[in-house]
């Protein structure tokens, strides 16, 4: 199964009201922007779109609203992966139902399944679907690593077709690209390592700064891909300060708040995560006065 979500993957908040409820009117809002902005893909219910305090109808009616607002723009993946492998079967048969382009299952956290666990929790839901599946793998925050060797294994699975890696070692990536089928994808889970995974084969990013800089990012890739290292490079370092500083707090708090000041307001985010601190909105907010200076320096290529 041969499938191509671009190149940027925009992991997207999830817009509150005042009263921590779905927005759906600034959700569209949002939408637009990061279409706008470049994204090839919206993820929905990633962890970007703290996923773990949504309840499963709102997860669908969340699903549902975004693929009808999208209407075929770019891709829409569900994030329907939990610690329940019954329950992300239930979520993935009916998100599959809505019209998606794929699915998201990241590695299931707090249970510690040995590797064994891991390959026949997401073999089992991959059977649950005729989607594309993309697996995530991101060890800080689940608390086990979905090593190589599994996801090798995984990628035999023929709709199991990309994975977002988000545990930060390129030579994992490295080995993957050389051990997995040909057309399966390997996406960054950090921003920081867009480029770095391109230069050895990576195809693109899942990506949290693509709300704030999506049209540099997108030119960035594509400057690499023609072939013009050495403006992609450059673009890069320019960018990294904002890569890194997104994450001065528990994501999504940071580019929920970085959002509002550009304009687009998504709403706070809900407990146990808390807004970003005075000190931390003052440091964002330099970091949005950066990207200005960055925008006025781009050069014209």
């Amino acid at each position: 199964m041969m499938t191509d979500f671009g190149r940027l993957m925009t992991a997207m908040v999830t817009p509150f009201n005042n009263h921590l409820e779905i927005d759906y009117k600034q959700t569209k809002h949002l939408i637009e922007h990061l279409i706008k902005t470049g994204t090839d893909t919206i993820v929905v219910c990633g962890t970007t779109g703290e996923p773990s305090t949504l309840s499963d109808e709102e997860k669908l009616l969340f699903i549902q609203f975004v693929v009808e607002q999208v209407q075929g723009r770019c891709k829409v993946i569900a994030g329907t992966g939990t610690n329940n492998t019954k329950n992300s079967i239930e979520l993935t048969i009916q998100a599959s139902q809505l019209g998606v382009d794929g699915i998201l299952l990241v590695v299931p956290y707090y249970n510690k399944p040995s590797q064994e666990g891991l390959f026949q929790h997401f073999s089992s839901i991959a059977k649950s679907t005729d989607l594309p599946v993309i697996l995530y793998n991101i060890p800080g925050r689940t608390g086990i690593n979905l090593t190589k060797e599994t996801i090798v294994r995984l990628s035999k699975i023929h709709n199991i077709t990309a994975v977002k890696e988000a545990s930060g070692d390129l030579s994992t990536s490295a080995y993957l690209l050389d051990h997995t089928p040909t057309g399966f994808q390997i996406y960054a889970g950090d921003d920081s390592l867009t480029l770095p995974l391109l230069s050895i084969g990576g195809h693109g990013v899942v990506s949290v700064a693509s709300h704030i800089i999506g049209s540099e990012m997108k030119l960035m890739i594509d400057n690499f891909l023609a072939g013009k290292v050495k403006q992609a490079a450059e673009m890069h370092r320019s960018m990294l300060p904002i890569f890194e500083g997104l994450f001065i707090t528990t994501n999504p708090s940071p580019v929920k708040f970085a959002l509002e000041k550009q304009g687009i307001p998504v709403g706070s985010v809900r407990l146990p995560l808390v807004p970003v601190n005075k000190q931390e909105a003052e440091f964002i907010i330099t970091l949005l006065d950066n990207i200005k200076k960055m925008d006025k320096a781009t050069p014209n290529i």
